[in-house]
């Protein structure tokens, strides 16, 4: 069964609007796990506009599952990183201005860079995946640059899923083809919901984990957490 992660930072936007502490962050986690999620994810980023780096600390604490950390590995992330150690560690190239993350890494060009990163990781005993998109080629340079794992970003699956799903997952598969071809274990993660989420998984073959947070945080506004959680657990196996 491809293990579910639930990334947690739309509840800590929802808290930051209002100040104080309610939502509370370290709860949702805590419950998420409770309801059989198999991980929790979270994505600081340099304006702590929702995941705090306090957050990460507090979280470290009380996951009993995955923690995974995302975000772009700046000094004051890679820093956060190495102090935490999390179960796993996903890179991805994000600037500080952007909404939320909207591409994948070209490992070509930024091979170097991320080469000497992703050492300092695994060096330190994290599990570290490189967010990319389905070009096989950028998954080639990938296990070059020493990853343990890809994580395809799946917004443009999700935004032609109800177009032609067979033709929207169609470079997914090639590129995890790809990904198992060089040894490589396989995440997605970015737009996936109870709509398109079990045909993802039934088609892409070799699927470690899967981490979603808004569209299953907005399912729990009208579901309820531990029921919407189980729902996304169900359209997995």
């Amino acid at each position: 069964m491809t293990r579910l992660s639930v990334n947690i930072n739309k509840i800590a936007t929802l808290r930051n609007a209002r100040g104080g502490n309610n939502p509370d962050v370290i709860k949702a986690a805590v419950d998420c796990e409770n309801f059989g999620a198999q991980g929790i994810t979270v994505h600081p980023r340099p304006d702590e506009r929702h995941i705090r780096y306090d957050d990460v600390y507090k979280l470290k604490e009380v996951v009993k599952t995955e923690l995974n950390i995302e975000g772009n590995p700046n000094k004051k992330f890679i820093d956060l990183v190495l102090e935490i150690k999390p179960e796993q560690v996903t890179l991805v190239p994000d600037s500080p201005d952007i909404l939320t993350s909207n591409a994948g890494w070209d490992t070509v060009k930024n091979k170097n860079f991320l080469t000497e990163i992703i050492s300092e990781f695994k060096n330190n005993g994290i599990r570290t995946s490189i967010f990319i998109e389905t070009d096989t080629r950028m998954v080639e340079n990938a296990k070059l640059c020493g990853t343990d794992r890809v994580e395809l970003y799946t917004e443009p699956y999700a935004a032609n899923f109800h177009k032609n799903k067979k033709k929207a997952v169609a470079p997914f598969i090639l590129a995890a083809e790809a990904a198992l071809k060089n040894d490589l274990d396989l995440n997605a993660g970015h737009d996936l919901d109870l709509d398109n989420l079990k045909y993802f998984n039934e088609q892409i073959n070799g699927l470690s984990e899967v981490s979603i947070g808004h569209a299953l945080i907005c399912d729990a506004l009208y579901y309820g957490l531990h029921n919407t959680v189980q729902m996304y657990l169900r359209q997995l196996k």
